[in-house]
């Protein structure tokens, strides 16, 4: 049965070293190891990720019997990491460049060459793990920031391998993100992934703006063709266990909890946070917003209090340690300012709680202020939700969380206003208790449909079926089967017709089409395939007739320019096939030029019969929104004029809708019988030719989505590769 491996940062068990020296296992709760814990019944599951226990830092026999007891009881392979890897590839990469980056903190953001080795070491090291468990069929689940180049690395050493990726923090805006050096090869990394997973559409959106803008790649709803593949870009907003914070009142040792902690509470209102001690939490400013919440609403002095709960966190990193001090002079100042002798307004704790007593605050707490500055999801939100079993309490809420889409019934606000947050403290308080169930139970049902066991299904059914249109298109792929068919149909013909596009099909197309003239070895395959008597070749592509004559004269072929406009065969002169009018080109014109204007890196094209608007220079974003824009005041124009407007590879092109490539092909179809036809191309321009190819001639399409053509082929190499096969005919 296929297995599915999961690669994350820390495996499910914890593994500690008693001071007698023998090491102890804890298996995680909650959270990834139960949504993978459902999965299982279908899939047997594995683990690869760090142990906790660098190696080297015991001794060989003790190292050797707790990965013995990892793999033989918890089915999780620990990758053997040093004291150094941890320095460099977690605290060092990982968490003081992407994570301050992702989240919008570029001043706290360390670029630094090494940590950057140890990142692409470690990820590396995560491959040899996975190697050496995989088989053929099994699905390998990537997770979080600490292991974005690990897709790339199992793709480039297993082709035909499953692999899906989930980022559980945010992805920037490209601005932020170009901020990176190595962004290209975490891009490349992550696109070795058939699917990738974000919290929120916003962060889906922007990881497809800077795959557009920085590697180039544009979208189609949201997918991506990479090579010879498809890569999916999925909204998967990670759930939590919703049963085990909402039955914890059969537990006794809670329900005992609760009812010392009301006591001692003494009837006041009760304000909870809780976060791991994080700049990107907002603990400062839902301080000051508290703070500002108690001077202009003095009427709830002595009937509430806040209860700050922090879990240490990269407790030797100096950003963390001047938080924590901060954080302590802020309660201080704020107690200090409002304190009485029977009332104190902060309780602060720093430190992790056991569940019993975070089930507690929960289910005490009469408001939960979660407010960070930034963060992928969010899932104390959602915890507090779950717990609140008598539809009470009411959630406010900062509009930077990604669970804030989710859970749009509580208080939204921005985090960094002290006004709002105040307001909204006071309002969360006076709230009419129908209203609080309200929104409660909206949002409960919603967190019960949306568990963690619902996501992680969700998510691998979702690559499953990447998998399955892979494999459609694979099946329509030349390969040496299919190849072999052709060329033997091409060998026992007497007549042949090869149409051959040229940008992005003879040559990669690029955003400097001056540079993508024809190479030597072009120029020598056309001219062993038309030295053929039997074979008859034609260019036909959209570049005007002077650029062909000048590369291409002299050579026994047929040459169609402007998509059809222009045809010259096989050495004869220069023709049209219609009389066309182009008077209409000084009304559009001037048009096509203010876009340029308006549009940097954009420029206009006339040629004989047509003129057109290139964009592939230009910022991706901004010239798409241009384009449809443009495109829409072009229709307008050219209603009454026969025109069409025909959108390429970053281009649109106004010319007669008597021409088309499909047109010419018939023409030249008509003109003689042919026993073999064969047509290649790349772009939405190549459908009409596709169309016209009879139903026992042969069309590809270079590259991957949606096409006429009968098969595919990855990239404009292969294209020549497989026209060298048929110059090998005789």
């Amino acid at each position: 049965m296929p297995k599915l491996l999961l690669a994350a940062n820390r495996l499910p068990v914890t593994v500690e070293l008693k001071k007698s020296g023998n090491p102890a296992f804890s298996p995680s709760v909650g959270g990834l190891a139960t949504g993978m814990s459902s999965l299982s019944s279908t899939n047997p599951c594995l683990w690869a990720g760090y142990s906790g226990i660098p190696i080297g830092s015991i001794g060989q026999e003790k190292s050797d019997q707790i990965r013995n007891v990892l793999i033989e009881k918890y089915n999780a392979y620990p990758v053997p990491l040093t004291d150094q890897d941890i320095e460099l590839y977690y605290n060092g990469f990982a968490n003081k460049t992407i994570w301050p980056l992702f989240h919008y903190f570029p001043y706290f953001t360390s670029f630094n060459e090494e940590t950057w080795k140890a990142y692409e070491k470690v990820n590396n090291k995560f491959f040899d793990t996975l190697q050496l468990v995989y088989e053929p069929g099994d699905i390998i689940w990537v997770h979080d920031y600490h292991l974005m180049l690990l897709p790339g690395i199992i793709r480039q050493n297993i082709p035909d391998a499953t692999v899906g990726f989930f980022l559980h923090i945010p992805f920037p805006s490209y601005e932020v993100f170009r901020l990176l050096p190595w962004r290209r090869e975490i891009l490349n990394g992550l696109m070795g992934s058939d699917l990738i997973g974000f919290h929120t559409f916003g962060y889906v959106r922007h990881f497809l703006s800077s795959v557009q803008r920085i590697i180039g790649i544009d979208h189609s709803m949201g997918q991506l063709n990479v090579e010879n593949r498809t890569v999916k870009c999925d909204t998967f907003p990670m759930g939590i266990d919703y049963q085990r914070y909402s039955d914890y009142m059969h537990n006794k040792k809670i329900i005992r909890e609760i009812a010392t902690f009301k006591h001692s509470m003494n009837g006041k209102k009760m304000i909870l946070s809780m976060d791991r001690l994080d700049f990107t939490k907002g603990i400062i400013e839902r301080l000051n917003s508290f703070e500002r919440f108690l001077e202009k609403y003095p009427e709830h002095h002595g009937k509430v209090q806040m209860i700050i709960v922090t879990v240490p966190s990269r407790t030797q990193v100096d950003t963390y340690i001047k938080l924590r001090k901060i954080i302590n002079e802020h309660v201080g100042r704020i107690n200090g300012k409002f304190n009485t002798l029977s009332w104190s307004p902060i309780q602060y704790l720093y430190r992790s709680l056991p569940f019993e007593m975070i089930m507690t605050l929960y289910h005490c707490s009469d408001v939960c202020l979660v407010t960070p500055l930034r963060d992928g999801m969010n899932l104390v939100a959602k915890e507090y939700v779950a717990s609140r079993i008598n539809n009470d309490g009411v959630l406010i809420l900062s509009e930077m969380a990604g669970v804030s889409e989710e859970l749009g019934e509580a208080l939204i606000v921005n985090p960094n206003n002290e006004e709002e947050v105040a307001d909204s403290i006071a309002a969360a308080l006076s709230m009419p208790e129908d209203e609080k169930h309200r929104r409660m139970q909206i949002m409960q049902r919603r967190l019960q449909r949306n568990d963690v066991i619902q996501w992680s299904s969700s998510f691998i059914e979702k690559l499953s079926s990447m998998k399955k249109i892979e494999e459609v298109y694979m099946a329509k792929s030349i390969n040496s089967a299919n190849l072999g068919a052709i060329l033997d149909t091409y060998r026992n013909s007497s007549s042949r017709l090869l149409l051959l596009d040229y940008d992005g099909t003879l040559v990669t197309f690029t955003d400097r089409p001056d540079l993508a003239v024809p190479d030597p070895d072009l120029i020598s395959l056309l001219s062993i395939l038309t030295s053929d008597i039997k074979n008859t070749v034609a260019i036909i592509s959209g570049r005007n007739f002077e650029f062909l004559e000048r590369y291409f004269s002299g050579m026994r072929l047929s040459l169609i320019a402007e998509h059809g406009a222009w045809i010259k065969l096989n050495g004869d002169e220069w023709k049209t096939i219609a009389n066309l009018d182009t008077q209409w080109k000084n009304e559009i014109r001037p048009i096509l030029e203010s876009y340029c204007d308006r549009t940097p890196r954009t420029f206009s094209e006339e040629k004989e019969f047509s003129l057109a608007w290139h964009y592939r220079r230009a910022d991706a974003e901004f010239a798409s929104i241009r384009a449809m824009e443009l495109k829409g005041n072009l229709l307008h124009m050219i209603a009454n004029h026969n025109l069409g407007i025909m959108e390429g590879n970053k281009v649109l092109e106004i010319k007669s809708l008597e021409i088309n490539k499909g047109k010419i092909a018939r023409f030249l179809l008509s003109a003689k019988h042919y026993d073999f036809v064969l047509a290649i191309g790349d772009d939405v321009t190549d459908e009409d030719l596709f169309s016209a190819i009879p139903d026992n001639g042969f069309s590809i399409k270079v590259g991957y989505g949606p096409s006429k053509a009968k098969y595919f082929i990855p990239r404009p190499g292969m294209v020549r590769q497989v026209l060298s096969e048929f110059g090998k005919v005789h």
